[in-house]
């Protein structure tokens, strides 16, 4: 490996700390991973984390740690989240979302929408919900999704909390538009899938879109896109105080 030039050292000393909270809008197709390695190498700081991760189809609001806000990660991370998503009744995937293969199609019977508050009104409160068998969840020190891959199907329930649902639509093409307020650790995933047993079918979910994490809001958060545009400079004018 080649040592840095002195010049370079000289130059990353000159930098100021960067210390804060970033409050992002992840774009689809970027990983967690991929938004805080960019930022890391972008803002020139190697202390860098997030409060939650989305998974790749995913957007929305990502909040980023640097600096010394890195060591409050476990409480940021433990702060309950706001999604608003679309189910699609009648097709389950493998990993119960779209970005997974269809594994099962069923008939969808009839249904309404007060079947769908009532259905959801048993799924409110402290709830078991089953966690996606491709998930980093790991079990002995395994990561779920590499033994799905593997073929070894490991079943896994978890305890969380529903706190909400908010702006449920009913469509003609067997879709259910919602968001759901939920305590940490919730997968939207497995609500999708639960939401379709309980109404006789299966089902995955699409469009998946993080809206708030504890007080902070995604409308408050810069776009992946645009902070790709922007500066060093530009960017810290929009970091949070911790």
């Amino acid at each position: 490996m080649k040592s840095e030039k002195p010049e370079q050292n000289a130059q990353s000393a000159l930098l100021p700390s960067v210390n804060g909270i970033l409050l992002v809008d992840k774009a689809v197709d970027w990983t967690s991973h991929d938004v805080a390695a960019y930022l890391r190498g972008v803002l020139k700081t190697k202390k860098i984390g997030h409060s939650g991760t989305l998974d790749p189809m995913a957007t929305g609001l990502l909040v980023v740690l640097i600096g010394e806000a890195t060591k409050l990660q476990s409480q940021y991370q433990q702060m309950p989240k706001k999604y608003k998503t679309k189910i699609v009744l009648g097709v389950e995937t493998d990993t119960w979302d779209a970005a997974g293969k269809v594994v099962k199609t069923m008939q969808v019977n009839p249904f309404t929408l007060e079947d769908v508050n009532a259905a959801l009104a048993e799924m409110t409160g402290e709830i078991t919900h089953p966690v996606p068998y491709y998930s980093a969840k790991k079990v002995k020190g395994v990561a779920m999704y590499k033994e799905a891959r593997k073929g070894n199907n490991i079943e896994r329930q978890s305890t969380i909390t529903i706190y909400k649902w908010e702006n449920i639509t009913l469509n003609e093409d067997n879709t259910i538009d919602l968001e759901v307020s939920c305590s940490s650790g919730t997968y939207v995933r497995s609500l999708g899938y639960m939401l379709g047993q309980k109404l006789g079918s299966v089902a995955h979910i699409t469009n998946l879109r993080r809206l708030a994490i504890g007080g902070f809001d995604v409308s408050e958060a810069l776009p992946l896109e645009k902070i790709k545009t922007l500066k060093r400079e530009e960017i810290l004018k929009w970091l949070k105080t911790i």
